[in-house]
């Protein structure tokens, strides 16, 4: 696998013409291109509390986000609005678990999921969310014992998503935000 700088990795991607932006060809562009953990570091921030969102790249047709994780973080089961999603783990290893919605009302924000498959991301297994099957779990697992560094793109960008509780049964919209824009950290963010 080509290991790119960051800088060129997303110019690559930008040379894409919108109808090659299919979940096959992004998919195979981040199986031939590793990203170089070293060019990462501008957007790379930390914290003790959450995983944070780093945006790196924006335009109307996709993003990307680093995303930081200490040993034991994780995701909310969460789903990405039908757009693509795209992962790659740089730095570290990262287990995903999938979810089957198997009732939604939303009417009454009521649901039911069942766990799906598994599998382990590092930084020779990228991955894409599979559309039929878009509402899942990103965990950085206590057993790794690392931290981890996955950088995600999002085609196209959305502001917000469902989360989902199966423990209560529900499920509810959610604003993102970013921890970091293009290597500079929101001031409403905090600090970490």
């Amino acid at each position: 696998m080509e290991q790119l700088e960051i800088s060129y990795w997303v110019k690559g991607l930008s040379a894409l013409a919108a109808p090659q932006f299919t979940l096959e060809y992004v998919f195979g562009y981040l199986m031939d291109r590793g990203i170089e953990p070293r060019t990462l570091a501008p957007y790379l921030n930390w914290s003790l509390g959450s995983y944070t969102r780093n945006l790196i790249h924006k335009c109307e047709l996709f993003e990307v986000l680093a995303i930081c994780w200490e040993s034991g973080q994780f995701s909310q089961i969460h789903n990405h609005r039908d757009q693509n999603c795209w992962m790659a783990v740089p730095v570290g290893r990262l287990q995903v678990q999938n979810f089957r919605v198997e009732q939604r009302d939303p009417s009454t924000g009521r649901c039911r999921l069942a766990p799906a498959d598994t599998y382990e991301m590092n930084d020779e297994h990228p991955a894409a969310v599979a559309p039929h099957a878009p509402v899942h779990q990103v965990l950085n697992l206590p057993e790794f014992a690392e931290r981890a560094v996955s950088v995600h793109v999002y085609s196209r960008p959305y502001d917000s998503c469902e989360v989902y509780e199966p423990e209560k049964g529900t499920y509810y919209d959610v604003p993102l935000h970013y921890t970091s824009e293009f290597g500079r950290r929101n001031p409403e963010e905090g600090h970490a």
